[in-house]
């Protein structure tokens, strides 16, 4: 398979490049600026200010298959390895349930936990035509190819997801949708900035800075209600008549062999720093709402999620 290709190449890398000398790290499976990335810096930054871990937590960002590379990597090479977490989100469970990960399952790593939530959000570049979702909406719908889009997930991630369905839920044939894939936001960002693409798919607190710079756009939250703080002037999708909600969860998975209490440790750490008033700046900062669901609790919502993102990308005919 393709991608136990690549996750040999990357083990050899890991290897000649010392990753595996002692110490702790959190892989960002993709590149910086997206979600993966802000989770595992955030996360860095905190603990090591806080003296929650002994040592530092370095970042290591391993792009590639929508988070497969990483997934694979954890999976063949570092099963025992106590020293390591990786960043996931609805994006990780998404792959999952469509089989995008080879032979791959979610029982191939531990899953830790879930320390915040985000929320999906569409957004064009400031100079863009489009005022509001609705007109970009309209547009897309009369001439759904001339629009490109982008975002930081594979076709069928998590990213075209929330386009195929705000497209499905207003009319838009899924199947006319251009969508181009990055390995994270902020590759895609530098796309829809560039002027490569018209429009980005992403996740609020990988859009909050640029939106209060001025350079993008937000057109529409893709969450229940308006959201408090520095998005509270941003509509969601339903003001304009459209029921698409992602709540993008943060969070973790750890090699699957763990020791009880080296996974406890990692719990730990996580609750202890949920507690500071650093990390609530975090939450406030990037937008983020605060949600924690942690050890076999967020094993089981890790599980019924895979089983309708599984319904939903059949729905789609996303499946392999």
């Amino acid at each position: 398979m393709a991608i136990w290709r690549r996750v040999a190449s990357v083990s050899l890398f890991f290897l000649l490049t010392g990753c595996l000398e002692p110490g702790r790290e959190c892989l960002a499976p993709a590149n910086p600026g997206g979600g993966w990335d802000l989770t595992c810096r955030a996360v860095a930054r905190v603990v090591r200010e806080e003296g929650i871990l002994a040592g530092s937590l370095r970042v290591r960002n391993l792009p590639g298959a929508g988070g497969g590379i990483a997934f694979a990597h954890i999976a063949a090479d570092r099963r025992g390895d106590a020293g390591v977490l990786v960043a996931a989100s609805p994006a990780t469970t998404l792959r999952l349930a469509q089989g995008q990960f080879g032979d791959l399952s979610a029982e191939d790593v531990r899953w830790l936990g879930a320390i915040a939530t985000d929320y999906g959000v569409v957004a064009v570049r400031a100079d863009a035509p489009w005022n509001d979702l609705e007109s970009l909406l309209s547009e897309w719908r009369a001439a759904p190819g001339s629009i490109v889009a982008a975002g930081g997930s594979a076709v069928g991630g998590q990213d075209h997801m929330k386009l195929l369905l705000l497209a499905r839920e207003t009319g838009i044939d899924v199947r006319s949708l251009r969508y181009v894939p990055f390995d994270g936001g902020g590759e895609a960002l530098t796309a829809l900035l560039g002027g490569f693409v018209a429009v980005i798919s992403g996740d609020a607190s990988e859009l909050v800075e640029h939106a209060e710079l001025g350079s993008i756009r937000l057109l529409a939250m893709l969450s229940p209600e308006r959201l408090e703080g520095r998005f509270a002037e941003v509509p969601t999708a339903r003001e304009f008549g459209h029921a698409v909600d992602w709540p993008t969860w943060r969070g973790f998975y750890v090699p699957r062999d763990l020791e009880d209490a080296e996974y406890e440790a990692w719990i730990d750490a996580l609750r202890s720093m949920q507690a500071t008033t650093e990390w609530k700046r975090v939450l406030e900062r990037r937008g983020l709402t605060d949600f924690s669901l942690l050890g076999r609790e967020f094993e089981i919502f890790v599980g019924e999620q895979i089983v309708r993102f599984r319904e939903m990308s059949d729905s789609l005919e996303l499946r392999r």
